[in-house]
Order: structure tokens, then sequence, then C-alpha cells
């Protein structure tokens, strides 16, 4: 079953702000560079597309697959495959700003994982409490206790 990632205001209004800092960091040098050659230009265009397509791509392409034996988060580049056997505990979130998150809103939840590098990752399904009950329902057919 698959859950898309909820969107919020101020998190859209975030992903606007760092979207509006890399184009004055890109754009505005070509406004005051005298006489910018033509590399200058394409360069600077170039790496502000790069920079904000991955951004918008982070943030628009989220979505959480709950498959037979894992749970598997996805936001653009980065993928989490995570094992329900593994999952410890799954707590309610509002910190968007800090660890490892694959999540578009402060309404999200933290899931704590063994074998992670990070120890959990933030997650914010569209709809958290059909989410929390198919993802306990496979838990639980894979033996292991709910917390």
């Amino acid at each position: 079953m698959k859950f898309r990632a909820k969107r919020d205001q101020p998190f859209l209004l975030m992903i606007l702000i760092a979207i509006v800092i890399i184009g004055i960091a890109t754009i505005l040098p070509i406004f005051l560079i005298p006489n910018p050659n033509l590399f200058d230009i394409i360069l600077l265009i170039g790496i502000f597309g790069v920079c904000t397509g991955f951004s918008l791509w982070t943030t628009f392409d989220i979505s959480y697959t709950l498959h037979d034996d894992y749970l598997f988060a996805k936001g653009g580049l980065f993928r989490s495959k995570i094992p329900y056997k593994d999952i410890i505990k799954i707590v309610p979130s509002t910190d968007i700003l800090t660890g490892y998150r694959i999540l578009s809103s402060r309404d999200g939840l933290e899931i704590f994982y063994k074998n992670s590098f990070f120890g959990s990752i933030k997650i914010s399904p569209e709809d958290k409490n059909q989410f929390l009950e198919e993802l306990e329902k496979r838990r639980a057919g894979n033996n292991t206790p709910t917390q």
C-alpha cells in the first residue's frame, strides 16, 4: 500500500525561501558582473536549475510504500528500506529541521529502528492514522511486538 506525503504551508514556505536564496546566489551575480561572458551565464543558470530541480524533486516526489516485509520511504534521490522486524518504536514528531527525514510536514512520525546509521527516520504520511493501522498490521503479521 502506498501513501503520499502530507505537505504543509511552513514547509513549502521554507522551500520557497531556499529557492529564493539559491536564486540570489546564482542569478544575481549575472547582473553584478560587468560584461559577463556566455559561459558564466550558462554556468550560473545551470547551477540554479540543478539546485532548484533537486529541491523540488525531493519535496514533491515523496512516498511511503508498505510492502510485505518492509517499509520503503522514497523522497527524490533518498530512499530507505526499513524491515518491520527492525522497528523499535514510532512516535509523533513536529521537528522538520533535524535528523534523517523524508517528509514535507510538521505533522509527522519518527520511526526508530535497528541497524540504522541515524537511528530513526522522520516521515509525514497524508493519512497518518490509516498509515499507522496498516503498519501495525504488517508488523503484527511479521510476529513483531507492537509498541
